[in-house]
């Protein structure tokens, strides 16, 4: 009877061993946004592909300039964002980069009135736009020195992305710089009233990563890889299954299969191979043009250490 029981408690043991070893790694919380290139964390939280990896993850929506706050505060243990907003925290706060997850091709731009003919045409304008350490703000900044430029020749309104280009597409403002897939609301709009002027096709100038503190990596590395797995597993589903796939994302924003697949054309998820290619040549020149642009237009006043920001030991 003994040898029953025993071979009863091994078999149901070997029924669990992704409940098992979850059990062994702290919970992970995730922050994140809408935007459509953290899409594929919700996939791998709401179709199991973390619990298969054997982590527990949940993933939250917390506004892009309060997630470094509750990563101190550690109400997350793991933030998502683009690298220029990377940089900005880690000039106050010990942070490391271990996955590259989507570029944006086309996601993020300006949009304005038909009556600017360019960039020179912005000048005196007001544009709606996230605030100063935001990925809204920093596009605009950046865009605006690509061309001669600089972010103290426009004007700003305060609004975040989607109230941005809500209120561009009700007539509000010169322009307004956006994000997928609020910028897709510009680009039905009409010429006639709007127009794109330029995107991160013309300017790629946003990049999107995960990061974790540096205790955090120190305690918990093999938690950090499983992590990163699950993303991988998420983009292979996205092969694979797309239709459901982009279901499962859409809905966590409030939108079709169908029309989060319009908008996920204008981004570029990051398998392994593309994460090991970009961290070898690209991403650590496009850092340290991001800091430059931080610099210049004073969201960033104490320059962090590029070398430590990122660390590329888990991307497989």
């Amino acid at each position: 009877m003994q040898r029953r029981l025993f071979l009863g408690a091994a078999a149901g043991a070997l029924a669990m061993p992704s409940v098992l070893r979850a059990q062994s790694f702290p919970k992970i919380t995730i922050g994140m946004s809408g935007w459509t290139g953290f899409a594929p964390l919700t996939l791998a939280e709401q179709a199991g592909l973390f619990k298969a990896q054997g982590v527990e993850v949940e993933t939250r929506f917390v506004p892009q300039r309060e997630r470094n706050l509750a990563l101190a505060a550690g109400a997350l243990n793991c933030v998502v964002t683009t690298v220029d907003t990377m940089i900005l925290w880690g000039s106050t706060m010990p942070l490391v980069q271990v996955l590259v997850l989507d570029r944006s091709k086309g996601g993020d731009g300006i949009a304005v009135r038909p009556s600017i003919g360019g960039w020179a045409g912005l000048k005196g304008k007001t544009i709606a736009v996230d605030g100063p350490g935001t990925t809204p703000y920093f596009v605009l900044a950046y865009m605006l020195r690509e061309n001669g430029m600089t972010i103290r020749d426009v004007q700003t309104a305060t609004l975040a992305p989607q109230p941005a280009a809500q209120a561009f597409v009700a007539g509000q403002f010169d322009g307004c710089s956006t994000y997928e897939p609020y910028l897709s609301q510009v680009r039905a709009m009409g010429e006639d009233k709007g127009r794109i002027l330029a995107t991160t096709i013309q300017h790629p100038c946003v990049v999107d990563t995960l990061a974790f503190t540096p205790d955090f990596i120190a305690q918990n590395g093999e938690a950090v890889k499983r992590v990163v797995k699950g993303w991988y597993d998420a983009l292979a589903m996205i092969a694979r299954e797309p239709d459901k796939s982009y279901e499962i994302m859409g809905k966590r924003v409030n939108q079709s299969a169908e029309a989060f697949k319009a908008s996920a054309q204008f981004i570029e998820w990051q398998d392994a191979a593309r994460n090991r290619a970009y961290v070898a040549d690209g991403l650590p020149q496009f850092m340290d043009k991001a800091l430059e642009v931080q610099k210049e237009a004073g969201v960033v006043r104490r320059s962090p250490d590029l070398g430590k920001l990122l660390n590329t030991d888990f991307l497989g």
